[in-house]
Parts: structure tokens; sequence; C-alpha cells
């Protein structure tokens, strides 16, 4: 099985996250070590705590990349990060607002990472692999980035997206993009604290018709509708 994370922060070597982290957590509960990891992270003085995180894995590639959409045509990206944000820094953004919006009153610091669009990020690492979960948390930019990829050339079984920084007309698209292409809506992604939503490549005409109402409807509300899927 092969596994693929964008935006991997520290993995679950984070004191600030109580050392969770939800991918490494699906993964590990898998039980079989041979499985295929694919993990990216923009910030360079995460890898350790990556090498670290995967330490155990036979099959694991991690990569030190800030994944931008197609249409990016820089090599190296200025990504900010605030400096009460230790000691990881995983709030990375190219987006100086969106750090400003969770750390108004911190000092705002930045770094230059090296690019991959994702077009190429599949063409170069996914190519002809069967990928069991994607998975995409990169500040901001996921909405972009997801709109890029072709879901028709490559074989996606489940993709979970943060759906926090979504406006309401993004979140439409988004959930239209998934169901033209014969995704479902499959209740929360992997993230620990919820905030990801969970695609799945198969037909739900119930579960379609709830995705339908999230762009419109409050994420306290995400619960319960994800209770009634299960239902179903």
């Amino acid at each position: 099985m092969n596994f693929v994370h964008i935006g991997a922060g520290a993995g679950d070597k984070d004191p600030s996250s109580n050392f969770r982290d939800g991918f490494s957590e699906l993964v590990k509960k898998q039980n079989n070590k041979s499985i295929n990891v694919i993990v990216v992270e923009a910030n360079p003085n995460n890898i350790k705590k990556l090498e670290e995180t995967w330490k155990d894995f036979r099959n694991v590639k991690i990569l030190n990349f800030a994944i931008v959409p197609i249409n990016t045509t820089l090599s190296k990206i200025k990504l900010y990060y605030s400096e009460d944000d230790g000691p990881h820094y995983q709030l990375l953004s190219k987006n100086i607002d969106h750090i400003k919006r969770y750390f108004p009153n911190s000092k705002i610091n930045h770094l230059h990472a090296p690019t991959l669009n994702i077009k190429n990020f599949f063409k170069n690492y996914c190519k002809n692999l069967t990928i069991e979960s994607f998975s995409i948390d990169v500040e901001g930019a996921d909405f972009e980035i997801v709109m890029d990829i072709d879901l028709n050339e490559y074989d996606i079984k489940n993709i979970s997206i943060e759906y926090l920084h979504l406006s309401k007309i993004q979140k439409k698209k988004l959930i239209n993009k998934f169901i033209e292409n014969n995704y479902s809506y499959n209740g929360f992604g992997i993230d620990h604290n919820d905030i990801d939503w969970l695609f799945t490549k198969k037909k739900s005409k119930w579960n379609n018709l709830i995705a339908k109402i999230l762009p419109y409807i409050h994420r306290i509300h995400y619960k319960r509708l994800n209770k009634i899927i299960k239902k179903l």
C-alpha cells in the first residue's frame, strides 16, 4: 500500500501538538512496516524529526519541498512563520496574513524553500502507484493544489484535505470536483482535530447529497452529519 502526505510538519515528534499526527497514526495502525510512505515538508528544520517518525519503516521517501500549484514558476518560495509557533513552526504559509491571523502579536519570520509543482510531484514520485491515502495540509494553498490534480490520471482511493481555510465558493468547487470524478464525501479526514474532509473513490448518492450541504453550514454541525453518513 502507498500512503502520501504533503505538509508533514514534524510528524509525531512535536510537543506542541501533544506528539500527535493524524497521518502517521493512520499509517502506523496498519501494522505493516513494508508500506510505502512518501512525506513532503517545506521546512528543512523538520526533516530530522520526520526521519525519527519513520525510522522503523523500510520504504519511506522524505522530501524537502514546498508543493505549489502548476502555474507557479518560482524555483524557491518565501514562507512565513511565527516565532511563537516553536519549536517546529508547523504553521508555515506563503501568505503572511494567514500567520498573523493565528499569531497577531508575534514576530513573523520567514524562510525560503525549494518548490515542486503538484503535477511534477505526481509525475516524479507517484507514477503508476495505487495510492491508498493522499492527504494535504499546506496552510491556505490546499485548494489551488488539489484543483490542479488530474484525478483521472492517478489511482487515489482516499483524499484528505483541510477544510478550515476554504471559502464557501472554494468548498463548493472542491466538492463538485470530487463528485464529478466519482468520489464521495466520507466524513472527517486524517487530522486528529477533525479539520479535514475525506473523499473516497466510490459513488454514494446519499453521502454526496450531504456533501452539498457542507459549504452552507458551520463546521460545528459536521460531526452530526458524519454520524448520519455512518448509519447509511
